[in-house]
């Protein structure tokens, strides 16, 4: 059965009108849920009675429940856990910057990938979001939160290249004029590398900001804490990378998660230097959170800025991450499934 945050406007139509309802309907009904806020079929009153029943069983309308919220305490960071129809549970983050309101998305319940310095894929992975319930989780900060929503990063739990064609799906849907229009370039995907997907996602043709989890300078360090590099070189990851800012024109970023003893040595910083020097790329440069036990550590202030130092000297766009919602466990690598019973 489709959701009403799952459907474009012409899906919409076709719906309509297979029910025997007037198809200019559809106009009415996104109006009332993406500009109005309006979430419930009794309250849009300018639809008739009898179909606003018939829309009742054809299309649900089901915000997640809200099983737990935190605020940052300087109140620039909000993570919301939301209980989804089916019981299982996804954190979403708000982030709140000059620029506007940032939503960071889950893709999936848990992941796969189990990334070594993350704690998303610590409880397995469970299953793929659907499209509506991707859209569901911006709806939630509109409803809960604000209805103020710059830009969206699909950051969260999950890995979004191994859900593609729901994830493409309501990256379309988000950016439709009659939905949310929010531009391409507002839409940050990250991946840690998915070669195939990467390439697939370069012949789109659409301008999506695209952040690649890099995480070290060669495979032997790369396949110690991501079991993925294990299927897709460290070499090929770069070569894909290369390839979709070829064909988009959109810069990449690299994240490079920084772990004390493991990857910020002299030599780590030489390597990416010789890769990326004067390339037209961004290294975004992230020290890991204090994180569920993972038994990894975090370099000194010091260290950190070293390591920026160099590349930066090297000619490496470099720059070291902003950090927000540490303290709620809401920032890189912290999300991950939970149950509150």
């Amino acid at each position: 059965m489709n959701d009403i945050f799952s459907i474009t406007k012409g899906q919409l139509q076709d719906i309509l009108v297979e029910a025997g309802i007037k198809k200019f309907r559809a106009d009415q009904i996104f109006h009332y849920i993406y500009k109005e806020n309006i979430w419930s079929w009794n309250e849009m009153v300018l639809l008739p009675k009898k179909d606003r029943e018939i829309l009742k069983g054809l299309l649900p309308i089901y915000i997640p429940e809200v099983a737990d919220r935190q605020v940052s305490e300087d109140k620039e960071t909000v993570k919301l856990l939301l209980r989804l129809q089916d019981g299982q549970t996804v954190e979403t983050v708000l982030m709140k910057h000059d620029y506007g309101n940032s939503v960071c998305l889950s893709s999936q319940v848990g992941c796969a990938v189990n990334c070594a310095f993350c704690a998303s894929a610590k409880n397995g992975f469970v299953r793929n979001l659907t499209i509506g319930e991707m859209t569901a989780q911006l709806m939630a900060f509109r409803k809960y939160v604000t209805s103020e929503l710059h830009s969206v990063v699909l950051m969260g739990t999950g890995e979004p290249l191994l859900n593609y064609d729901n994830v493409l799906a309501f990256i379309r849907l988000i950016h439709e004029k009659d939905t949310l229009y929010l531009g391409y370039r507002n839409i940050t995907l990250s991946t840690s590398g998915i070669v195939p997907a990467v390439y697939r996602l370069a012949e789109e043709g659409i301008p999506l900001n695209l952040a690649v989890s890099l995480h070290a300078p060669n495979d032997r360090i790369r396949k110690k804490i991501m079991p993925i590099a294990e299927r897709f070189d460290f070499d090929s990851v770069v070569q894909a990378a290369q390839t979709y800012f070829e064909k988009t024109g959109r810069k990449v970023t690299f994240e490079y998660i920084l772990i004390k003893d493991v990857n910020i040595s002299d030599a780590c910083a030489s390597q990416l230097a010789q890769l990326f020097s004067h390339k037209n790329v961004l290294l975004n440069l992230i020290p890991i959170n204090d994180n569920y036990d993972v038994g990894l550590y975090r370099p000194s202030a010091t260290e950190s800025e070293r390591f920026l130092t160099y590349l930066k000297r090297k000619g490496v766009n470099a720059t070291l991450r902003r950090e927000m919602g540490s303290n709620i466990q809401a920032a890189c690598g912290q999300l991950r499934i939970k149950r509150n019973s």
